[in-house]
């Protein structure tokens, strides 16, 4: 009996020395593999947390332009910006140990496991938000052993690596809360129409109990399941201690204001701006098609919401429904190029073209300020003088004679100046100018100003026959508004991405292209369009727009048989507007003929309106003296007509008019000076009649 007693113990310590070892080298088994799916997360490093989120489109004023996204609406908020109650709530009912536990709840899961077992099916959930966000970010929601175990690994992965702060303020962005609202601050402003940072506690638990079944705990779906939710919330929240019984009572009863309106309602301001924001995303910052649609950025753009809804408003008013017409319009800040307004098209539903930035048009006399700056370079002056008659320009053999007409095929038959030629916009001065200087010396001129389109060096590059952009062209003369700085037209300011941090910033150009006194002279040459002062044989281009024009502009207007422009500015704004057919068809009516010059004029008025009207300031280096418009000699008391008229110092002129000396017993025949006169920035408005 005692040796079968011995046997039986031996057999016993015998099973138990083998249950020993095996669990040892078991548990061995596990420490290493345990070790090793933590060495291997530790080696793969941190997750990247990037979701599809919508990228905003600003304003100048900080204003939502627009927004990129795909039917779903995301925007990344920081966890200090999003309401503590919110926070609270969710975390109260989703994951109360969530700042205990390392990614698994165990007391949870074997909870939730004997809930199941005794119900014989699943009825309680165990995730905790670091796994509810591991399989929001990387995961699909198919119900496999393959993706709980791969939701097991990125949630040791986001533990590693992250910081619960980090963990949280990312499950909060993420989570879909139901029609189409993704994360707390989409969801806050379509149940709410506020941030998450304003919730009241009641909003908080209301919005935290409808990730467990959107389709179930939206108010929308049912309001009374969704509150009957929200009290078991705020129940929660009691006995976690995040709230009073009494304060949960309140949020209870507290009244709920719903909106259903997502925060950014896809507009169609702007739509031809929008493009060229993307376009400038694309190929000046280099990001991808996806980063730029799905990327959560913000993008600050440069444009003005009130003067691009002036803009649009003033194209849509005096352009004819009938009419097939169409229009490009850019307006700029001459200072640093930040365009502030732009039209590309009658209808961007109807075509998506932007004129603005794609067609390539003729300019027609436009050019001739960029002409008549190379001029000035060269030694001309405003009082320069060459004979306006219909001429034909022969060359060397192999060469067609070239005989460029006047509008009306109307000639002074006599000398006229640049200032004026410029004013009446006489083809045969800019031809001879253009000729005396050189072909191939306005192509590089017109390179000088920022337009990179191809130019012709033929005799009729001086009446604008050689393609260019609006929007290069609205960039030219804004060299000349600033005083000769280099500008490039600029869409974007700055971009941030989905955490706030700054990807690019724009940095204005210092550097200087033209000489400054000759921008200057040649500006004031260009306020001479609306100078009836300078009628000659014909009336100055911009005779038809001064009466409905407040304060001082320089500007110049352009055409050709399919091409109408007015471009100008004041010292705050530059825009340029054109008008045409997309084929090339001739612009034959009259009213159409006028539509560029009559929309420059409202929308500059219009977008000036509340601006201060200020005048072009002189720079040093150039003097003002009275001329008589008619020889460019300085004006005497017998000059009918004097125009104050600005030179380089040193090339103003030095011979006074003798064309008006009255003959008498009792008169000189010296001619004399005008009589003292107030400052020239007080007779700003000489100009207008």
């Amino acid at each position: 009996m005692e040796i079968m007693t011995d046997r039986r113990f031996r057999k016993t310590i015998k099973y138990v020395r083998a249950f020993l070892i095996i669990s040892l080298i078991g548990i061995a088994f596990m420490v290493v593999l345990i070790t090793g799916i933590l060495g291997y997360a530790k080696i793969l490093g941190a997750p990247p947390l990037a979701v599809p989120q919508s990228t905003l489109y600003y304003t100048d004023d900080g204003t939502v332009l627009g927004e990129s996204n795909s039917g779903q609406k995301r925007y990344w908020v920081p966890l200090e910006n999003i309401s503590p109650s919110l926070i609270e709530a969710t975390v109260s009912i989703e994951d109360k140990s969530f700042h205990e536990h390392h990614g698994f709840d165990y007391k949870r899961i074997a909870g939730a496991a004997l809930a199941d077992l005794k119900a014989l099916s699943k009825v309680q959930g165990a995730s905790t938000i670091t796994q509810q966000y591991a399989r929001n970010l990387f995961l699909a929601h198919e119900k496999t052993w393959k993706r709980k175990i791969l939701e097991a690994f990125y949630t040791i992965r986001l533990e590693i690596n992250y910081s619960k702060k980090d963990i949280l303020e990312g499950y909060l962005n993420t989570i879909y809360y139901g029609n189409g609202a993704y994360g707390v601050e989409a969801a806050s402003q379509f149940y709410f129409g506020k941030s998450a940072g304003e919730l009241s506690v009641g909003e908080a638990a209301l919005l935290a109990g409808i990730p467990k079944g959107p389709g179930v705990y939206s108010p929308f779906a049912s309001m009374e399941k969704a509150t009957e939710r929200q009290k078991v919330i705020l129940n929660s929240m009691v006995e976690d201690g995040y709230l009073k019984k009494q304060a949960a009572e309140q949020a209870a009863a507290a009244p709920l204001t719903l909106t259903g309106q997502h925060l950014h309602l896809q507009t169609e301001t702007a739509a031809y701006f929008q493009d060229s924001v993307r376009n400038a995303l694309k190929t000046e910052l280099k990001l991808d098609d996806r980063t730029i649609a799905l990327g959560g950025l913000k993008v600050y753009t440069t444009l003005n919401l009130k003067q691009q809804e002036i803009a649009e408003k003033t194209v849509k008013n005096l352009i004819s429904k009938d009419s097939e017409i169409q229009l490009g319009l850019v307006a700029m800040n001459p200072g640093n190029g930040h365009v502030k307004a732009m039209v590309g098209g009658r209808d961007y539903r109807q075509s998506s073209f932007n004129r603005a930035v794609q067609a390539i048009r003729q300019p027609g006399s436009t050019i001739k300020p960029l002409l008549y700056y190379q001029a000035l370079d060269e030694g001309f002056t405003p009082s320069s003088t060459m004979r306006s008659e219909k001429t034909t320009f022969q060359f060397e053999e192999g060469m067609a004679d070239y005989t460029p007409h006047n509008y009306n095929n109307l000639y002074a038959e006599d000398d006229i100046t640049m200032a004026q030629a410029l004013a009446v916009s006489d083809n045969v001065f800019a031809v001879k100018t253009h000729l005396l200087m050189g072909e191939k010396s306005l192509v590089e001129t017109i390179k000088d100003f920022g337009i990179s389109t191809k130019m012709s060096d033929v005799p009729s590059l001086a009446l604008g026959t050689s393609g260019v952009r609006v929007i290069d062209m609205a960039n030219a003369y804004s060299l000349l508004a600033n005083g000769g700085k280099k500008v490039a037209p600029v869409f974007i300011e700055r971009v941030e991405n989905h955490r706030g941090e700054v990807i690019y910033e724009y940095k204005n150009s210092k550097e200087t292209i033209l000489r400054p006194d000759l921008a200057f002279v040649m500006t004031h040459m260009m306020t001479g369009v609306f100078d009836r002062k300078l009628n000659g044989y014909t009336t100055v281009t911009g005779d038809t727009i001064i009466k409905d024009m407040t304060r001082l502009y320089a500007g110049k207007s352009g055409s050709t048989d399919t091409d109408s422009w007015m471009i100008g500015f004041a010292p705050q704004l530059v825009t340029a507007v054109w008008t045409g057919y997309d084929k090339g068809k001739p612009i034959e009516l009259t009213a159409e003929k006028s539509y560029a010059k009559n929309v420059w004029v409202h929308f500059m008025e219009q977008a000036l309106e509340n601006e201060p009207i200020k005048a072009f300031k002189p720079p040093k280096g150039v003097v003002g003296v009275y001329v008589n418009p008619v020889n460019g000699k300085l004006a005497t008391e017998d000059c009918p007509i004097k125009r104050l008229t600005y030179f380089a110092a040193g090339t103003e002129p030095v011979d006074y008019c003798t064309e008006h000396i009255e003959d008498g017993n009792n008169r000189s025949t010296e001619p004399k000076h005008p009589k003292a006169k107030a400052p020239w920035y007080k007779k700003i408005f000489e100009w207008i009649p």
